[in-house]
């Protein structure tokens, strides 16, 4: 995927990333973001990954934004081992930042557009992440399945519907105890009252909603953390877009 062409560099931001998430990325990591920065850009030459390639921008919307709904465990020395699935993962976040700066989690990127997949099996390659891996599929689907159903410890769903419909997708791929954390733009007191009827019958209940400012454009975020209580009552269905 290389080629002779020069890109811009991405910004360290070690000041911001310090005194943001109190945590700074180290210089493994920093050159694996601009690698990552390199072939994204490389690609959206063949797909239509993202329209974000301008680098601070990149920096804010796809590494500073992806790190942050994982901000309660970045630095921390004793992790437990998380299987990790990104579903959605589309161009490849939140899950592969998240995969270059948590060696000892396992994580699966899923999504229903093939060639996206090849893309990202090819960058991880790339950047020698021996801890991912991509999944082809719809969520509503492959949670059903035994080997899917149930077996991660941490979930992750970004901007793909509403709040309802990601918890829906997001927690039967949850052991009980496991945790969501769904990214969203603004948040109102009335999609609360909606996700939380819905969460019952899921098994699942709001542990946190986190709000927050990006750093750079002072956008308005939130991470919804939804902790996996109970395995999912039968008799009420949630539905479905395809995903």
């Amino acid at each position: 995927m290389n080629n002779s062409i020069e890109m811009p560099q991405l910004p360290e931001m070690l000041e911001l990333w310090q005194q943001t998430l109190n945590w700074q990325p180290s210089s493994k990591e920093l050159s694996q973001f601009q690698l990552l920065y390199e072939l994204i850009c490389q690609g959206n030459r063949q797909l239509n990954l993202t329209r974000i390639t301008e680098p601070t921008e990149f920096w804010e919307k796809h590494l500073w934004d992806s790190l942050r709904g994982i901000s309660r465990f970045l630095g921390k020395t004793e992790l437990p081992d998380f299987k990790v699935i990104d579903i959605g993962t589309g161009a490849g976040f939140p899950g592969v930042p998240i995969a270059i700066t948590q060696p000892n989690w396992q994580v699966t990127l899923l999504d229903s557009t093939r060639k996206k997949l090849t893309f990202l099996d090819s960058l991880i390659s790339e950047l020698e992440l021996k801890n991912a891996t991509t999944l082809t599929g719809r969520a509503e689907e492959l949670s059903k399945q035994f080997q899917y159903r149930e077996v991660y410890d941490l979930a992750l769903i970004r901007a793909v519907g509403s709040p309802v419909v990601c918890a829906a997708y997001a927690l039967p791929f949850l052991k009980v105890g496991g945790l969501a954390i769904l990214y969203r733009g603004n948040w109102t007191e009335e999609e609360a009252v909606d996700l939380r009827s819905t969460l019952n019958s899921l098994g699942g209940a709001i542990e946190l909603i986190d709000p927050f400012t990006t750093p750079i454009s002072n956008s308005i975020r939130h991470c919804l953390h939804l902790r996996k209580l109970a395995v999912d009552k039968p008799g009420k269905k949630v539905k479905l877009k395809s995903k």
